[in-house]
Order: structure tokens, then C-alpha cells, then sequence
């Protein structure tokens, strides 16, 4: 029996993500996810109108057309996380698979809500929540296994195939991270277990692999200090106060409400995924705000909390969407003075989240900031710590879990590249074991 590996979407690009695996005649797939950058989108875009082969061909989303030269029976769609570019697509390409979708409940709680505002294509697939450190048989050859993992928003894993061919990881994305509020660490036991059984393939995020200067990817808790110490002094000011971060990130979340709770003024979490994001991770019970907080997400309630903000600024921190840039988040719409709550001399704007590298985003950032100081703002730039693995912890996990082969993902060719070198420090070889694919490429292992 042979173990192939169908290269789908972000083998040539950061995002897009989606992996096929083959063992004999079934088939798992792996993550379904959106290209943030082809379009001008962000965590608040509306893709929900738009037609499959319409994002295919602008390259938002990952080209599954080729799947239908695969010889085999899709078993399940398993998700590793619930950022966009790993479920943004469920909704437009899940329906052609007579397969469960599998994720954890934070992670399939996104997809109901995505798979719900979906206004093309009618998703009936059995949504299957799956806990980390659990199992499930999804065929009579293949049982998966979630392992905790962490990484920017809860309940990431290591989705893991048990085979008769061997061990598979899939490992988008992920950091060590022993410090979160939210997440508990890595299970590091059951890592360097699965590499004493022997694990065939690692599928590996390579986003970390070109920073050269990043060894080690530092844990939320120094974020944390980093914002108690920006937020203490503005919190008590007469200024005006805005922090802004990804929606997603929701031990990023709790902390800007650990540090606020205790303070004078309430804090205000704004915008549609703020919404979607705390929402559900407070009716899941990992995100557990203070009395003093509030979150808002229809354009209505939005602007009627920035009109009591601009009446009274220091009774109010705003915490926001909008630090790319991106033209019609809630914080650049605040800086072109398109809403109620108008940016003033003095006020303070904390930026909890790094410039994503790409030159839109460079762009917009520059843009934004420019705009803010323009008006008398004070910026704080890059409070901020890294989900991602940085090359050291990507040794590590080598080490742990010992791979026969490596096939690097979720990057273009230069960091699967950087990736592929810095594996071949640990005495593995690029076209030997290491293989750099492309979208639509395979790679068949045979087994044992």
C-alpha cells in the first residue's frame, strides 16, 4: 500500500492551505483555506456571494479541480485551526466531498458560522468536533489523532494519521508555547512518543524557516508584560486609548481585558469578527471577560459605542480590527475621520500585532500610521509576540519527532527552501528526504 501526498494550495504562497493524503484508497484532506492577500481582504471581508471558480481563478482559494484525477475515497476534512487561511474555503469547496469535517470545538464552531453566512453552495457535510489528546477511526486503515498544540487562537492541534504505512503529522500551524491563559502547552510526551513509533511524513508550516534572527519564538506571557507596561500609564490618562489586534487572537484578547479590568474605563471590543471570534470562545467558556467589557459588531452598535467614546475619552479603551491597514477596517476608517470617534492630539494607539510582510500591507500600515500622527496620536508599534515556531523550536521538533520525510508547507519556494537547509542541518537531504512541492504536485512514500 502506498502513502501519497497531494500538494493543493500553499506550496507557493502564505495561506491557501490545503493538503491531501492518500493511504490506498482513502483519502484525508487537510485544512481549507483562503489566500489573504489576493484580494484586498482582512478578518471582516464578505466572500459569502462569490462563486467558487471565481476565487479558484483569483487565486483566493485553493484549485481542488485536480482532485478529481485522484483514484480514491475522501474519509474526512480535517482542520487544524480556525484562522481563514485554514477554513476560509470550507464553505465554497467542502460540499463536493461526501466526507465529515472534523476540527476541535472552537475550530468547528468557526466553520458552523462560516458554512452559515455562505450564500452560494449548500454545505451539508456531519460536523464532527473532536477534542485534543482524542481519536477517531476514519476508515478501517486510518485513525486521527488531535495533539495539543499552540498557537495563536485556541484549541490548535497536530492533526496526526495512523496508518499501516506509518505515522503522518500534519503541522499548520503552531508555536511552543508553555505560558498561554488559554491554551494548555504542547503535549511534548506525546510528540516524542509519536517519533518513537516511527512517523513516515511531516507535512510542516515554514512561516518562521527565512527569519534568521527569530531562533526562538518567545511566549505570550512576554507579550503580556509588554502590554502591561504600554497600557498602565495611558489607561489612567484623560487621552483618548485604542489598542489593536487580531480578532482571532484571543489570548491576546484576554490579556488587554486582564490588564483593563481593574482600571476606569470600559472597554469596548469592536467590529463583526471581534463578534464572531469572542463570541464564540466565550460560549465555549475559553474567553472569560470582566464586567467592564463589552463587544460590539453590527455597524449600529459600533458607532453608537465610538459616539460615547469620543463624548467621554477617558472613561473608554477601544480595542479594534484595522492594524494592516486594510482600507475599510474599523481603525483606518477611525484615522480618515469616517466615523463618530475622532482620533485627537494625545490620544495613545497601541498596535498588539507585527506589519504582516507584504508590500500592500506595508502600504496601508504606513498609510494608517501616517494618518494617526497626522492628527496627534501616539503610537506604540508591535507589541506583539509571533504564533509561529521559530527555527530552534523547529530543531526541536525534529528531534522529537524524527521523520523518515519532510515536506515543507504554508510559505513560498524561498521558505520551503530555508526550511529544507535548515532540515538538512539535521542531517536530512532536499531531493532525497526533504521534498519541496508545488500546488498540484504529489509525492508517494512507499510505506515502511
Amino acid at each position: 500500500m502506498t502513502v501519497e501526498v497531494i500538494a493543493i494550495g500553499g506550496y507557493e504562497e502564505v495561506g491557501k492551505n490545503m493538503t491531501a493524503v492518500k493511504v490506498g484508497e482513502d483519502v484525508i484532506i487537510f485544512d481549507m483555506g483562503i489566500h489573504l492577500d489576493r484580494i484586498s481582504i482582512h478578518e471582516d471581508t464578505d466572500i459569502d456571494r462569490m462563486h467558487s471558480l471565481d476565487l479558484i481563478e483569483r487565486g483566493v482559494i485553493p484549485d481542488d479541480t485536480i482532485m478529481k484525477d485522484v483514484d480514491g475515497k475522501v474519509k474526512g476534512i480535517v482542520f487544524s485551526h480556525g484562522h481563514l487561511d485554514h477554513i476560509g474555503a470550507v464553505a465554497k469547496l467542502a460540499h463536493r466531498y461526501d466526507a465529515p469535517i472534523i476540527g476541535t470545538p472552537y475550530t468547528t464552531a468557526l466553520i458552523e458560522k462560516q458554512i452559515k453566512g455562505e450564500r452560494k453552495f449548500k454545505v451539508n457535510n456531519p460536523i464532527r468536533p473532536l477534542n485534543p489528546g482524542s481519536k477517531i477511526k476514519l476508515s478501517k486503515d486510518i485513525t486521527l489523532e488531535f495533539v495539543q498544540s499552540t498557537h495563536s487562537i485556541p484549541q490548535a492541534v497536530f492533526p496526526v494519521l495512523h496508518t499501516n504505512e506509518g505515522i503522518i503529522v500534519y503541522a499548520l500551524d503552531f508555536k511552543f508555547d508553555n505560558h498561554q491563559k488559554v491554551s494548555p502547552p504542547p503535549d511534548y510526551n506525546r510528540l516524542r512518543e509519536l517519533g518513537r513509533k516511527g512517523v513516515l511524513a511531516l507535512i510542516v508550516e515554514t512561516t518562521n524557516a527565512i527569519n534568521y534572527t527569530e531562533t526562538r519564538t518567545y511566549s505570550e506571557k512576554v507579550a503580556r508584560i509588554i502590554l502591561e507596561d504600554l497600557m498602565r500609564e495611558p489607561l489612567k490618562a484623560k487621552e483618548g486609548m485604542i489598542v489593536t489586534t487580531f480578532s482571532s487572537h484571543i489570548e491576546r484578547i484576554q490579556t488587554i481585558a486582564d490588564i483593563a479590568k481593574d482600571s476606569d474605563r470600559e472597554i469596548f471590543f469592536l467590529g463583526r469578527s471581534m463578534e464572531r471570534f469572542c463570541g464564540i470562545a466565550q460560549n465555549l467558556g475559553i474567553l472569560k471577560l470582566p464586567p467592564n467589557a463589552y463587544v460590539y459588531g453590527s455597524p449600529k452598535a459600533v458607532n453608537k459605542a465610538l459616539m460615547k467614546a469620543e463624548e467621554d475619552r477617558d472613561k473608554f479603551l477601544l480595542v479594534t480590527t484595522g492594524h494592516q491597514g486594510e482600507p475599510d477596517a474599523l481603525l483606518p476608517r477611525i484615522a480618515s475621520g469616517r466615523t463618530p470617534f475622532n482620533v485627537k492630539k494625545g490620544d495613545n494607539v497601541i498596535f498588539s500585532a507585527p506589519i504582516i510582510p507584504n508590500p500592500t500591507n506595508a502600504a496601508n500600515r504606513h498609510i494608517l500610521e501616517s494618518k494617526l500622527k497626522a492628527n496627534g496620536a501616539r503610537i506604540y508599534a508591535n507589541a506583539h509576540v509571533s504564533g509561529h515556531a521559530g527555527r530552534e523550536d523547529h530543531r526541536d521538533f525534529l528531534r522529537m519527532l524524527k521523520p523518515k520525510h519532510i515536506i515543507p508547507a504554508h510559505g513560498e519556494l524561498e521558505m520551503l527552501v530555508a526550511y529544507g537547509e535548515l532540515a538538512e542541518e539535521e542531517g536530512y537531504r532536499i531531493g532525497n528526504n526533504i521534498h519541496i512541492l508545488r500546488n498540484a504536485q504529489a509525492q508517494v512514500f512507499n510505506g515502511h
